[in-house]
């Protein structure tokens, strides 16, 4: 007796043992173990695929029961007939929705439930209805898809094939009128402002050399600071009254705007009148003893009856006090011959040669 006890313990606690395993799966399984049960019937309108007896049942994705039951319909054998055994306290109404869902890599399959407020009247039994196709897995409807798709190209077959004929016929008028597509795209390009940029051509104002022996020199320094203008002459672009596009002038530009580069002819042609005491730029000399102000009123072609170059220039010398010692309006035009920019450039250079004389000789007596 003494030997053959410990043999009883040991398989009683090796029994036990079984059994607390086998109740801790069942109630893992059925999540919510061993309480109270209702059963509903479900019927599918069409295949279940991979539904079997023991699959799960999902409410708004929370494992409620478990499916017990499958079968057909015996008056409609598409119909799949189900039963499932989920928890009391599962709100399932007559108007739940009920599906069938795929899950995990493997796609087992579960019944899904969802939704609904109706309650059933007392003691009557609650059938769910699944929707229509609800048992369709994502391979089933690629292939229904695919047969949709080969039913429209079968129905449509001669006027896709009349399509594809007239992009053919589309294609091949392309083909044969490229060269006539290429100008007129060139054509609208142009007509935009697009495409490749057009080389602009860059003129430059002639400094006078010939501007006579340098009988008297300054006797101060003088300061030729960048002259002011209206905003319309503050460009490289020749300039025309009235104002307009001539032919030609298209890609026309000054080596700098107008401004600037009176300022720097005017400079130049100091020295080259007397390169010793030639005045230079505020910022380089600093405080100077004079500047020479210079006010650009007309830098134009001037197109109204005769055609002519037209340069008219306000020049006022002050002290440094601000002082106004000598002021002088200079003016000159020259004519025109043909209004094309070489000739146009020409026709300046003559009319400047003759301004910066006239300054450089005034501005030596009054300064």
């Amino acid at each position: 007796m003494e030997t053959r006890a410990p043999y009883v313990l040991i398989g009683s606690f090796v029994l036990a043992a079984i059994l607390a395993v086998f109740g801790f799966v069942y109630w893992l399984n059925n999540t919510g173990g061993i309480g109270p049960r209702t059963n509903y019937h479900v019927q599918f309108q069409g295949p279940v695929p991979g539904l079997l007896v023991g699959a799960g049942v999902l409410f708004n994705g929370i494992r409620v029961g478990e499916v017990t039951q499958l079968g057909l319909a015996p008056d409609n054998p598409r119909f799949v007939n189900a039963t499932i055994s989920v928890a009391t306290a599962t709100p399932v109404r007559s108007d739940t929705r009920v599906g069938l869902e795929f899950q995990g890599l493997t796609g087992v399959p579960v019944v899904t439930l969802e939704g609904g407020a109706i309650v059933a009247k007392a003691g009557e039994p609650v059938t769910l209805i699944a929707e229509a196709g609800a048992g369709q897995s994502m391979t089933q409807a690629a292939r229904d898809a695919l047969r949709r798709v080969d039913t429209v190209l079968q129905d449509n077959s001669g006027p896709l094939k009349d399509t594809i004929a007239n992009f053919k016929t589309f294609s091949d008028g392309l083909a044969r009128n490229t060269g006539k597509l290429d100008g007129i795209i060139a054509g609208l390009e142009k007509m935009t402002g697009g495409g490749t940029p057009v080389q602009k051509i860059t003129y430059d104002l002639r400094t006078p050399k010939n501007l006579g022996p340098a009988g008297k020199t300054l006797s101060a320094s003088l300061a030729i600071p960048e002259p002011t203008a209206v905003a319309m002459l503050q460009t490289q672009r020749m300039l025309f009254a009235p104002v307009g596009d001539r032919p030609g002038f298209a890609d026309f530009l000054w080596a700098d705007s107008i401004p600037k580069l009176v300022q720097a002819r005017l400079i130049d042609s100091f020295e080259n009148y007397d390169i010793a005491h030639a005045p230079l730029r505020t910022s380089d000399l600093g405080q100077a003893d004079y500047q020479l102000l210079i006010d650009i009123r007309r830098f134009r072609i001037a197109t109204e009856g005769e055609a002519r170059v037209e340069i008219e220039l306000s020049a006022r010398i002050v002290d440094k006090n601000g002082k106004v010692v000598a002021s002088r309006l200079v003016e000159t035009s020259e004519k025109l011959d043909k209004v094309e920019p070489a000739a146009a450039v020409a026709a300046f250079d003559a009319a400047f040669a003759r301004i910066a004389k006239e300054l450089i000789g005034w501005s030596v007596q009054a300064v």
